[in-house]
């Protein structure tokens, strides 16, 4: 354990490198739909290796999804999602992001970073919440972040914006990004 002051506002904080443990991590978002709702979703397929350094603010992450895992909780819709008039998985099957560093404060990171989606790349920073470091049942070593980021789904080229009768469209052009992460520890 690291016993640099930094790290005295993280308690139990450990250097090292930390896959996520898929069944208990979540990369989901939200978007406006018809003006009066939130359409929502998750991928349920995603690689994220996060690196925690002896400084904080020195640590990466990195994270590969399948854009195919898609799951709104409506197969049609998902379909139509998956299609070229969206995300067009055949051509573009997964997104990724990658960390160029983090800025801010112990207690309030912002991790800045590059996703790439349907063949686009753009800065999207993440706000960063560390839940903490602690041991598992099974003797490991867990970690637990929570992120959320907004971006916009015209600058990634996606889906088209269908305007509705009296005003508005039938999908708005923000979308929240909300992740829940817990990785282990590699040995």
């Amino acid at each position: 354990m690291s016993s640099n002051p930094a790290t005295v506002a993280i308690p139990d904080y450990r250097t090292g490198i930390w896959k996520a443990d898929p069944v208990h991590s979540d990369v989901a978002f939200s978007l406006r739909s018809l003006m009066i709702g939130k359409a929502r979703g998750r991928f349920a397929d995603h690689d994220v290796t996060i690196v925690t350094s002896e400084d904080p603010l020195g640590s990466s992450v990195t994270a590969t999804i399948d854009v195919a895992s898609i799951d709104t909780g409506n197969a049609a819709r998902d379909k139509h999602l998956r299609s070229a008039s969206y995300f067009d998985v055949e051509r573009y099957p997964t997104m990724t992001y990658r960390s160029t560093g983090v800025r801010g404060s112990v207690e309030r990171p912002l991790v800045e970073g590059e996703l790439t989606l349907h063949g686009v790349t753009r800065q999207v920073p993440l706000t960063l919440e560390v839940n903490g470091f602690g041991p598992d049942p099974l003797g490991g070593r867990r970690v637990g972040f929570s992120a959320t980021a907004r971006l916009s789904r015209r600058e990634f080229g996606i889906g088209d914006t269908v305007a509705l009768d009296g005003g508005g469209v039938v999908m708005g052009d923000k979308v929240s990004i909300s992740l829940e992460i817990q990785a282990v520890l590699q040995k």
